[in-house]
């Protein structure tokens, strides 16, 4: 079986001239896949393709569009940015080297080439460069698992916080799963909706701090009870604490502001209206209508039409009274939701899990 060919790095050639390009690809062919553009704008294409190019020779005299405005916008696009860029100049334009290198140019090569120093030019960068995407590939990996760790985290003191008072915990699921869909129904772009989905566990981590006696108490809490439970908001506020990460931030947000009330007598700071966050109000709604039709200590789940009038009558008054409709709108989603994350299949599975632990 014959060895697999290596990929060779490929070098893309702008230059307006077919001598000068001819030149060029026979310097560098035994070496490179030589790709080639006879000016700006087939440059960028070429650049922008996939696969991209590993390294640029640009030549700096063009006509339409010439090589410094070609740099920046290749250095201006994302896309394009991080490939390295060559200027190749006449003598009488060496004295431009510094505007070239302002734009974000790594190396200029001066006409008429010598094949030697094009090539050892050409095998330097690219070798840096390969070395900077390897550098960023690692710190991309390293970035994915610690957001990942801090995601599981979330997670599981979000359960940890549940398992208070929900034996399987799956009231977290539910409505971190509605949320996120009345999120994307209310205007939040997705990949704040998705933060929302992962944060939205971490609303209830206060009643780590409350007393299991009062939590699970099957009858009306007593007025001392009910001050005690009222702190929860901001005990969770305090285990989250503030951080520039923005899906602790949101986290935190989330669990200080989710009793808040559009009308303001809410806890704990009374907020009113659109005072309170946006994505509190988010939680307040999806929370309660999940807590109603959910089985506690000191309750039956109530029916989901019996709920869904619930939150019809305290629009404007608990709810944001543009976020009612919405939610009643996502019932069929809601139900199937439901359905996926219930009660029952928790603790049919939990069971199971005791069996074999037994067996």
């Amino acid at each position: 079986m014959a060895e697999m060919e290596l990929i060779r790095p490929t070098v893309l050639v702008v230059d307006d001239t077919p001598e000068n390009i001819h030149v060029l690809s026979g310097v560098l062919q035994d070496e490179y896949s030589v790709r080639v553009a006879t000016g700006g704008e087939k440059a960028i294409a070429a650049a922008r393709a996939d696969p991209q190019p590993d390294l640029i020779l640009l030549d700096v005299k063009m006509p339409v569009m010439d090589g410094y405005e070609v740099c920046r916008r290749l250095k201006n696009d994302y896309h394009t940015q991080r490939i390295p860029v060559i200027f190749v100049t006449g003598m009488g334009e060496a004295e431009d080297e510094t505007r070239g290198f302002e734009l974000g140019a790594v190396d200029y090569i001066v006409k008429p080439i010598n094949p030697a120093i094009v090539r050892a030019r050409v095998r330097t960068h690219v070798q840096l460069y390969d070395q900077k995407r390897h550098l960023l590939e690692l710190v991309q990996q390293r970035t994915r698992e610690l957001e990942d760790t801090r995601l599981q985290i979330i997670r599981r003191l979000g359960r940890a916080a549940e398992f208070k008072d929900d034996e399987t915990g799956y009231h977290v699921i539910r409505m971190s799963h509605y949320c996120r869909m009345l999120a994307v129904a209310a205007g939040i772009p997705e990949h704040r909706a998705e933060l929302l989905f992962n944060a939205a566990p971490m609303h209830d981590v206060g009643k780590i701090g409350i007393p299991d006696s009062i939590l699970e108490k099957p009858g009306p809490l007593t007025p001392d009870e009910w001050s005690i439970v009222k702190r929860h908001p901001v005990i969770g506020a305090g285990i989250i604490g503030r951080h520039n990460n923005e899906l602790l931030e949101m986290a935190r947000v989330v669990a200080l502001t989710h009793h808040e009330r559009w009308d303001g007598s809410g806890y704990p700071r009374a907020l009113r209206g659109e005072a309170i966050p946006l994505v509190g109000r988010i939680v307040a709604i999806s929370d309660a209508f999940d807590a109603l039709t959910s089985t506690r200590p000191y309750k039956q789940a109530w029916p989901v039409d019996e709920a869904v009038a619930l939150l019809r009558r305290e629009a404007g008054r608990q709810f944001d009274p543009r976020l009612i409709p919405k939610f009643v709108d996502m019932m069929p989603q809601v139900r199937d939701i439901m359905g996926q994350y219930s009660e029952i299949s928790g603790r049919r599975a939990m069971g199971l899990a005791q069996q074999a632990a037994v067996l």
